[in-house]
């Protein structure tokens, strides 16, 4: 079996530190901001459905499901998936939630590149995280030369993700753009509830930031595995 490298630890506190305090930021915001109610008195819901209907997106389906925080936005079935709590929940977190994942219908509707890049290499996105499961089981189990000879395999795969945790960036950030911007500009929530809405959007933004350093710094451990092998 494979030993503890004390040098991954060192690789991996960075992302780690940065995700602890990412899902720290998000759980307070959305907490603090759960407990406001909106001013319009929309549900998250309801929020969405304006801002999808506005854009001509009647046909765009707003659908409750289970979960905490399980909102997401589906290009392949172009349908908008809220959260219990969003879904019904009448506060500043859930309309700001509801409205930035209207806005990736938003992205979709335009043919926002970064959001179709991501969506083209989803499926090898997933399949790069299924298969780095399978390696490190692998290399656990055979032993450290063993798992040196899988190296360029395990590059290959954190390249991949990295590329996808980069494309994200971009797009999670314009879909909060596109939602603050609808949000303001249909009166769907009022000037004084800007530094809540923004509040939450952005916390939820640093946990794709975390993603991608936690991401690269373990692309740079394999690198640096690389490299030293090779002296």
């Amino acid at each position: 079996m494979i030993g503890f490298d004390p040098l991954w630890l060192l690789f991996a506190i960075p992302g780690l530190i940065l995700g602890i305090y990412a899902q720290f930021k998000l759980s307070s915001a959305y907490g603090k901001y759960s407990r406001v109610e909106a001013e319009s008195g929309l549900s998250g819901a309801a929020a969405a459905r304006k801002i999808l209907d506005q854009a001509g997106l009647t046909d765009v389906p707003v659908v409750e499901i289970p979960g905490r925080l399980t909102d997401h936005f589906d290009p392949s079935k172009r349908a908008l998936f809220l959260s219990s709590d969003n879904f019904r929940g009448h506060s500043i977190a859930a309309v700001g939630v509801a409205a930035h994942e209207s806005g990736h219908a938003l992205q979709q509707q335009v043919a926002y590149a970064p959001m179709q890049f991501r969506t083209a290499i989803a499926p090898v996105a997933q399949f790069a995280s299924y298969a780095w499961m399978g390696l490190a089981t692998l290399g656990w189990f055979l032993g450290q030369a063993i798992f040196s000879k899988f190296l360029f395999l395990a590059i290959a795969i954190f390249s991949v993700l990295t590329l996808f945790q980069l494309v994200t960036l971009p797009v999670e950030y314009d879909a909060s753009r596109r939602a603050k911007e609808q949000l303001f500009r249909l009166g769907l929530v009022s000037e004084r509830e800007r530094p809540g809405v923004s509040s939450v959007l952005n916390a939820a933004a640093l946990t794709y930031v975390a993603g991608l350093v936690t991401t690269v710094m373990q692309l740079l451990y394999f690198l640096n595995r690389a490299q030293n092998s090779r002296s």
